[in-house]
């Protein structure tokens, strides 16, 4: 199968995962929010992120919900979903389902539980998963290392990009480190996220195509209307925006990105199961989406 080597481009959503009150996954809210996603202005999806719980949903139920997206209309090819798993082999076979259903491309973290990891042993476990996988692979790092507590460097980086140029072809950097996000740019030929879009239009200044950012799940029509404004060259307009959407994001941060805004979602459309969460989170109360509510209306 042949992948594009154009990059999804704009405000990609790291797709919230509903659950039912059983915690199986609520299909009919997962396809309905991604449709509206894509709908809002949305170049492109991220699903099973660690925004989306990846890590509590096993492969089975990974690939039902991506098969569901692709049934409800979504192309595969708009998706790069998260494959990760601390075991080399367990990825390589989710990474490959991914793949195999005309995905863009698929997210890997590095193996979270071991801490103070050598890189050789990063760049070891990466090269399983990709000789695994094959030569299709199209591999975008995620480097988030406050959730992994494993930062994907800027050498090591580059080494995997030089070994393994066809099938290494980008990073999603969720490091909150702008310097470091600036220097992996300098990697040549790389595609490189900003998460935050916060960092969004100093990203494309550099050449990012565009961001992956976990408040997309309720603030995309501001970034949508930002980025407009921006090529519109709307520098009044994209700046009250950027405003706006910088304020939003640090209400979020305030507060963590899965719990509470699901929770939030749960009260802007009527069902409580947005709220429901995969232990170990804990689901938000109503209070606590209130005040998050109120905090993003200020922002506005």
């Amino acid at each position: 199968m042949g992948y594009s080597t154009q990059p999804l481009r704009g405000v990609i959503a790291p797709v919230f995962t509903p659950f039912n009150d059983d915690l199986s996954i609520a299909t009919d809210l997962y396809t309905a929010h991604a449709l509206s996603l894509m709908k809002t202005g949305c170049g492109a999806l991220a699903p099973f992120a660690a925004t989306g719980e990846a890590f509590s949903i096993n492969r089975a139920d990974r690939v039902n919900a991506l098969w569901a997206l692709k049934e409800a209309g979504i192309d595969p090819a708009k998706m790069i979903p998260g494959a990760g798993s601390c075991s080399y082999d367990e990825t390589a076979d989710l990474a490959r389902a991914c793949l195999d259903l005309g995905c863009a491309g698929v997210m890997i973290p590095p193996p979270f539980f071991y801490k103070q990891v050598q890189a050789q042993g990063l760049f070891d476990w990466y090269t399983r998963v990709i000789e695994a996988v094959g030569d299709d692979l199209r591999l975008y790092l995620h480097n988030s290392p406050q959730i992994s507590d494993v930062h994907l460097r800027v050498p090591l980086v580059r080494k995997l990009r030089d070994t393994f140029p066809d099938q290494v072809v980008g990073i999603i950097d969720n490091s909150d480190d702008w310097d470091h996000t600036k220097a992996l740019f300098g990697i040549n030929g790389l595609i490189v996220y900003p998460s935050s879009e916060t960092r969004i239009l100093e990203g494309m200044a550099l050449g990012a195509p565009g961001c992956i950012t976990a408040t997309a799940n309720f603030n995309a029509p501001a970034m949508v209307e930002m980025l407009a404004a921006h090529k519109a060259r709307n520098t009044e307009d994209a700046a009250l925006l950027r405003k706006t959407i910088s304020g939003i994001r640090d209400a979020a941060a305030q507060v963590g990105f899965i719990s509470v805004p699901k929770a939030y979602i749960a009260l802007k459309t009527g069902d409580p199961r947005w709220a429901n969460v995969r232990p170990p989170l804990v689901r938000a109360s109503d209070a606590e989406a209130r005040e998050f509510q109120r905090k993003i209306d200020a922002a506005q």
